[in-house]
């Protein structure tokens, strides 16, 4: 039995998971239940699954894991304030199932120095896919890893065919269901561009052996090449239930969590360059990526003001990746030791940094 803490319950990462238990309640038992506000919710889904110790916000989630006996935590909150509860979950040393790829692109160096081997299993579809064909090999054999992208609501447009881009069209996302600023970011592709990131954190591989291609089925959730010229991709449906069930439970599958593509059927599955004068987003993550330190903290939390400001009316949708470029370049790396609270000042930096910019625009 595993016993679960969920983070960001009432969330679309939070709610599947509770799919996922509830359908399996001999494996898995839920013993902690955080969400961002929702009170209302949180307490509903406290009474269904018998969970006494609940919280609500980032502070109270880093205290119910340093104090709730826990063997996974679930953490699938959004934005940069889950890098508390990942440092929190790590340091007591739970599992933990990572859906919040921010707090490790933002945390970096500082969240893999007290990370055990293998206490970190990625959520995120992709890097799940990358962890499953992992088995088929060792690392000296990995010659380099590729992520699939949907290409998202603006696949095939070019740069100029999107400067008039809605709020709502960039909400559309043609497979996934998710939260406003994920949607976003799947949309200006800068999500992708995290997950490559992540994933050079998360495999140790490095940026040049990291590649995107764009597959608008989003059947191949990614893919690794051997050095013998063999690629292993996983396959399914999708469904961020296989991913989160196999990060809770890992490294054992929980049979029946999704449906198998169907083999008796007719399958086009299509791969595409991706187009970085369109989408320059990924190029602009590998940068920042290479240069390591608190440069990803900088990316990120210039792109959340950024995806705010957009959704609020202030800048155009190629704004988005344009203000989050400026604000990189206009940042200089703090020559002491990266720290937690060092990091916080470098967020509240970027983030005014591009509330300016954009006051300006």
């Amino acid at each position: 039995m595993r016993r679960v803490i969920i983070l960001g319950s009432t969330g679309s990462i939070g709610v599947q998971a509770l799919d996922v238990i509830r359908a399996n309640p001999e494996t898995f038992e839920v013993v902690g239940l955080v969400a961002g506000s929702n009170r209302e919710a949180l307490d509903a889904q406290a009474a269904e699954f018998g969970v006494a110790d609940t919280g609500l916000g980032e502070v109270e989630a880093e205290q119910l894991v340093r104090d709730v006996e826990a063997d996974v935590v679930l953490n699938g909150i959004t934005g940069s304030v889950g890098l508390g509860p990942t440092l929190a979950a790590l340091e007591a040393g739970r599992v933990l199932a990572l859906a919040n790829k921010e707090s490790l692109i933002v945390g970096g160096e500082l969240v893999k120095g007290i990370a055990r081997p293998g206490q970190i299993v990625p959520v995120d579809s992709e890097h799940s896919a990358i962890a499953q064909a992992l088995r088929s090999g060792s690392g000296s054999e990995v010659s380099r890893l590729v992520l699939t992208a949907s290409g998202g609501p603006f696949r095939g447009r070019s740069r100029a065919e999107m400067a008039s881009v809605t709020p709502r069209e960039a909400l559309a996302h043609p497979t996934w269901d998710m939260g406003l600023v994920v949607t976003t970011n799947s949309a200006t592709l800068v999500n992708k561009g995290l997950e490559v990131i992540e994933a050079h954190l998360l495999f140790d591989v490095p940026f040049s052996d990291i590649e995107v291609t764009v597959h608008p089925q989003s059947v191949v959730h990614s893919m690794v090449e051997f050095v013998d010229g063999s690629t292993i991709a996983q396959a399914s449906p999708p469904d961020m239930r296989l991913p989160i069930a196999l990060g809770i439970n890992w490294p054992a599958r929980v049979a029946g969590v999704g449906a198998p593509l169907d083999w008796t059927a007719s399958h086009s599955w299509t791969f595409e360059p991706l187009d970085d004068v369109a989408f320059p987003a990924v190029e602009l993550a590998k940068k920042v990526g290479r240069a390591g330190g608190s440069y990803p903290a900088v990316f990120n939390a210039a792109n959340e003001q950024a995806v705010a400001a957009f959704h609020a009316g202030r800048i155009g949708f190629l704004d988005i990746v344009d203000t989050v470029a400026r604000v990189v370049d206009l940042h200089e790396m703090p020559s002491e030791e990266i720290t937690r609270e060092s990091l916080a000042e470098t967020e509240l930096w970027a983030r005014a940094t591009a509330d300016r910019l954009i006051a300006a625009a």
